[in-house]
């Protein structure tokens, strides 16, 4: 698990290194970027702009915002494997951002890290449960206690892409069951299946077993 860690947060890293580079870029161009490459909904030649959008912002206050929430659930989903993240990171992207492509306006841009960063969250809260892991229970916990006013971004709202956030959070309970430790369900599916052993007979009293001998010779 240690080793799994040192390589989760050296990926959240280079994830953060690469969104800040292109919002450097980004930036210079006068936003031309998230323009170009958003979501635009409803739009089927930006349906390919599903995997771009998530590296995008539109400025430096909407960056910044993403960042901490985006490394801390991020690592949090990641330590126990980078492959599973992987996964679960491309669920959360295409969920996301194809709940935002048919729910919100025609008329917008969407692009910004937080429709992630919401998948990741609903991800660090269930994938305890499904997993069995008491460890991964209480992290769900108090990531939901300390990170409570993240479930007002769930609601609908004026000049905030809540479409792609609510889309990201249920895509990361989905993936919380779809890459649920299978290796525990098959070890705990084989148990059950293994036969047990018979009782064995409790021993017989010696005395009764004389005594029944006796009656069957009939004395």
């Amino acid at each position: 698990m240690i080793a799994e860690a040192r390589k989760a947060f050296w990926v959240m890293v280079g994830f953060l290194a690469v969104i800040w580079t292109v919002q450097i870029v980004n930036w210079a161009s006068g936003y031309a970027l998230s323009y170009q490459y958003g979501l635009r909904p409803w739009s089927p030649d930006s349906l390919p702009d599903i995997a771009s959008a998530p590296f995008l912002h539109w400025s430096w206050a909407h960056i910044e915002a993403n960042s901490g929430p985006l490394f801390v659930f991020g690592f949090l989903s990641a330590y126990r494997g980078v492959a599973k993240f992987l996964g679960v990171t491309g669920l959360i992207i295409v969920v996301s951002g194809l709940g935002a492509w048919f729910t919100a306006s025609p008329l917008s841009v969407g692009a910004g890290a937080s429709g992630v960063v919401f998948g990741y969250f609903g991800y660090v809260l269930v994938r305890g449960i499904f997993d069995r892991h008491l460890i991964d229970i209480v992290v769900g916990v108090v990531m939901a206690l300390c990170f409570a006013y993240q479930f007002t971004g769930l609601l609908p709202q004026e000049g905030v892409g809540w479409q792609a956030h609510l889309s990201g959070f249920l895509a990361g309970l989905l993936g919380g069951w779809v890459f649920r430790d299978r290796h525990r369900d098959r070890h705990r599916d084989r148990d059950r299946a293994r036969p047990r052993p018979a009782p064995a007979s409790p021993p017989q009293d010696s005395k009764a077993a004389l005594l029944k001998e006796l009656d069957d010779l009939g004395l």
